[in-house]
């Protein structure tokens, strides 16, 4: 019996014919294959499963290839037989996650020399180029400068920005956009009948949004759901219990009870779905999907060119659309991103989740402008369906004139100084147990009119955001003055320093003549 081959990597594209999704980089690179104007190194930029490295490897074929056919490789010859076969002498596949030190540099440096023993080329193959050492880039960058005229360069990431801009100006960038959610649905659907799996339309979809614009992801998920439902019929159902995800409806559900306030309906809905084992994030992260399609439909004239739903879903989208206001979308898109942030750090998802929902049942409180619009269209809505409106009864106190609040001036020069000098006696201010925080923190001065609060690490900088306001009251009634601030991590203050003054070599004679600066009566000694 043959060992099973995941689907993947069975439908890996062998001719750029096959490459799914990226036409404007199939072109231009047959075209250089037919004129012979081949470059030296190429960067192959995108996410994950957009196809670089399969397209590095066709490429790597066809120019070498003895018979090519318009650019493409025939597949048949000797040459070809032994790339696809893994056995090339002529194409060299280097990880560069685990082969990223200089010594592994300078192996292929050694090698670059000898010229390739049949073929017309040697493509070596860099695949996660970006996690590469700086001395390993260093290495390369001499190979780069002067290559010899056997050797291409093909370099595959996916973060060209950690890339330094000495290796890619030496490279021809090709850009790797995700594959449309159509595309994805119709390739998997001929790929379903070649493997004779039977599977819906609608389940091809689901597959094809999941996978988020990589093509091996949907063939991977596709091969999970049909492994664990074996000659049945895969459904939209089937394929969301094996991805612990819910069905489109249960959003359009939970939009229509958030707009009618229904409390009752929303905890059954939760626990529902909790009681069916899906995961609370997801579930978040999937309404804010729902919600971001709302907005586009109420916004876009033609938003079926934009949304990768099916003409059934568009359709409830549209009508969900005219029910509920832009504002309101807006605030539900902001309190259920702020619920997906603050669930990351949670040990209970459920009850975040649920303490959310429940305010949004509840009477709006918050004085900014897109809450009381939205309160607006709700009431607005309340009364079109009429649906009767109790009258607020209004208190005596609401007749007394508010306390004006005193007028602050804004901070100077002279007031940071100052805020940055008492930062101890404001840390002090905080007694409870999580201040604790507050206390490890620092306070830093770059340039202009800001003050930066660091903290040692991006959750703990997370925590202090939240603080931010109590932080900048204490300065105010201390000082009389309004102030700036940012929290920041110790890695981003850092980067931001380096990027203004120097290098950190230079960090520590600034800092001592910054605080003789700042602080009167502290002479630094030459």
């Amino acid at each position: 019996m043959s060992a099973y081959q995941a689907l993947y990597r069975k439908f890996r594209p062998q001719t750029f014919e096959y490459v799914i999704g990226q036409e404007h980089i199939v072109k231009t690179l047959k075209n250089q294959i037919k004129t012979g104007r081949v470059s030296h190194a190429y960067l192959f930029c995108g996410t994950r499963g957009t196809g670089k490295t399969s397209t590095a490897k066709i490429f790597a074929k066809a120019i070498n290839c003895m018979n090519p056919i318009d650019g493409e490789p025939c597949n048949e010859c000797e040459l070809c037989m032994a790339a696809n076969e893994g056995r090339s002498v002529n194409v060299i596949e280097i990880d560069a996650a685990s082969n990223n030190g200089v010594d592994n540099i300078r192996e292929i440096r050694e090698e670059v020399k000898y010229p390739p023993s049949e073929g017309n080329y040697k493509v070596y193959i860099i695949d996660e180029v970006h996690m590469l050492s700086p001395g390993a880039y260093n290495a390369l960058l001499k190979t780069l400068e002067e290559p010899p005229k056997h050797v291409i360069f093909i370099l595959a990431t996916t973060d060209p920005q950690k890339i330094p801009a000495t290796i890619l100006s030496r490279c021809q960038r090709f850009d790797f956009r995700r594959i449309n959610a159509s595309e994805i649905a119709k390739t998997l659907g001929s790929y379903a009948e070649k493997e004779q799996i039977s599977v819906t339309e609608e389940a091809l979809y689901l597959v094809a949004r999941l996978a988020d614009g990589s093509m091996r992801d949907a063939l991977s998920i596709l091969d999970q759901c049909t492994a664990f439902y074996y000659n049945e019929e895969l459904t939209k159902d089937k394929v969301l219990e094996i991805v612990g995800s819910v069905d489109d409806s249960v959003f359009f559900e939970m939009t229509s009870k958030i707009m009618d306030k229904d409390a009752d309906g929303l905890m059954k809905s939760v626990d529902d779905m909790m009681m069916k084992g899906r995961d609370p994030g997801q579930y978040v992260n999937d309404y804010i999907g729902h919600l971001r399609n709302l907005m586009i439909t109420a916004s876009v004239s033609d938003s079926t060119k934009i949304l990768n739903v099916s003409s059934e879903s568009a359709e409830m989208l549209k009508k969900q659309a005219e029910q509920i206001s832009k504002e309101e979308l807006s605030l539900l898109i902001n309190t259920f991103s702020e619920l997906a942030a603050d669930m990351k750090y949670a040990a209970n998802k459920r009850i975040l989740l649920e303490v959310c929902l429940i305010k949004l049942c509840a009477p709006v409180t918050e004085a900014d402008f897109t809450s009381v619009a939205a309160k607006l269209s709700a009431l607005e809505r309340e009364i079109k369906s009429g649906k009767y409106i109790k009258n607020t009864v209004v208190r005596a106190e609401a007749d007394e004139k508010p306390k004006q609040r005193k007028k602050i001036k804004k901070a100077v020069s002279e007031d940071y100084k100052k805020a940055i000098a008492i930062w101890d006696d404001i840390v002090g201010s905080f007694s409870t147990p999580d201040d604790i925080i507050v206390k490890k923190a620092e306070l830093k001065q770059l340039d202009g009119d800001k003050i930066y609060i660091v903290a040692d690490n991006e959750i703990n900088s997370r925590v202090l955001a939240g603080k931010t306001e109590e932080i900048k009251a204490a300065f105010e009634n201390k000082l009389e003055a309004e102030f700036e601030l940012e929290v920041i991590s110790k890695e981003e203050y850092t980067r931001r320093y380096e990027l203004i003054f120097g290098t950190a070599e230079e960090e520590d004679s600034f800092e001592e003549e910054d605080w003789a600066g700042l602080i009167p009566g502290i002479e630094i000694e030459p």
